[in-house]
């Protein structure tokens, strides 16, 4: 199988189970950005993780691939839009529950940083956020469904990330950067 189709030669592509819409179309902004997403924590993977937290970030890859397909299914009934669901938002609060209780409770802003590994999630929480906007503005144009399970994802994503880039830093001996303000 080649890898190039040349389907998409004319600005088009297709969806899960919908005909063909523009490149430039808020389902595909939204699910792309979700893509980028995912290569940013394979990229913090490449720099080494400890093995807990390579562990979650693999499987929120995984997830992350899902969560990609549920927002390609516009169709409420479609195969793929309830893919995501209530036990993954679940599974994402207990690992921040995890994590929170090794912190110390916050007493300042952080700013992004510490070591590449954080610095790396912090990036992946910027691109969450930024997944989750697009996937907000998507829900509310006239036909574009997203799963209500999609967008609680996304938020509780971002705030994962957040502790992860954390934790990471904690483990590696490295503080947290306070934000010394103007």
């Amino acid at each position: 199988m080649k890898i190039y189709t040349k389907t998409g030669d004319q600005g088009m592509t297709g969806l899960l189970g919908k005909g063909r819409v523009f490149k430039d179309d808020l389902r595909l902004e939204a699910y792309g950005t979700v893509d980028e997403l995912n290569s940013v924590l394979g990229q913090v993977r490449a720099e080494g993780l400890d093995p807990a937290t390579e562990a979650l970030a693999a499987r929120i890859q995984n997830e992350l691939f899902v969560l990609g397909s549920a927002m390609a299914d516009p169709d409420p009934a479609g195969k793929f839009y309830d893919a995501i669901g209530d036990e993954h938002v679940g599974e994402l609060e207990k690992a921040i529950d995890a994590i929170d209780a090794e912190l110390a409770p916050m007493r300042f802003f952080i700013l992004p940083g510490g070591t590449k590994a954080a610095a790396g999630l912090h990036l992946a929480r910027t691109v969450c956020r930024r997944a989750e906007r697009s996937a907000v503005s998507l829900s509310r144009q006239p036909g574009g469904s997203v799963s209500a399970s999609v967008l609680v994802y996304l938020n509780r994503l971002s705030d994962l990330l957040f502790v992860m880039a954390r934790v990471v830093n904690h483990r590696a001996g490295v503080e947290d950067i306070p934000w010394k303000g103007i």
